[in-house]
């Protein structure tokens, strides 16, 4: 006569997050948002000591310490509209990109429009840029392809 053993086995599943999990998103801002602040102030603190005024026709310059506080409230704010496209866009990821992007280079506007000198321009769009290469990638990553 024969004798089969079975053993007791244990069968564990593992789901995948489903595709309308929200990641949150404002955790990761206010640390690119900070970032950010710090960058910029960086790049007019260099420009200001290579010469560049940032002043406007009228004489009235942008101080250096106005840098990382505007940073910090536009950065908020992307990551504000991040957090609403997360709910509420049905592609978030990528409306978010777009937005971020055309609202970029909307604010590239003033500085060419107000009077500003050329290496002002130059430094105030080169904060800009830099501002939106931290904060837009890192708040894109935490947002799903589709909701």
């Amino acid at each position: 006569m024969s004798t089969i053993t079975q053993a007791p086995t244990q069968v564990t599943t593992h789901q995948a997050a489903p595709a309308t999990e929200r990641r949150p998103v404002w955790k990761h801002g206010v640390a690119a948002a900070a970032v950010a602040a710090v960058a910029t102030t960086v790049v007019a603190a260099v420009a200001s000591a290579a010469g560049v005024s940032f002043a406007d026709t009228t004489g009235e310059s942008i101080p250096v310490f106005a840098f990382p506080q505007l940073t910090l409230i536009f950065s908020l704010i992307g990551v504000g509209v991040a957090a609403v496209m997360a709910r509420k866009a049905r592609r978030p990821r990528s409306t978010f990109v777009r937005t971020a992007v055309a609202l970029t280079v909307l604010s590239y506007v003033p500085d060419v429009t107000f009077g500003f000198d050329a290496a002002s321009a130059v430094a105030l769009i080169s904060a800009h840029t830099v501002a939106a290469a931290i904060v837009v990638p890192t708040l894109a990553r935490r947002l799903n392809h589709t909701r």
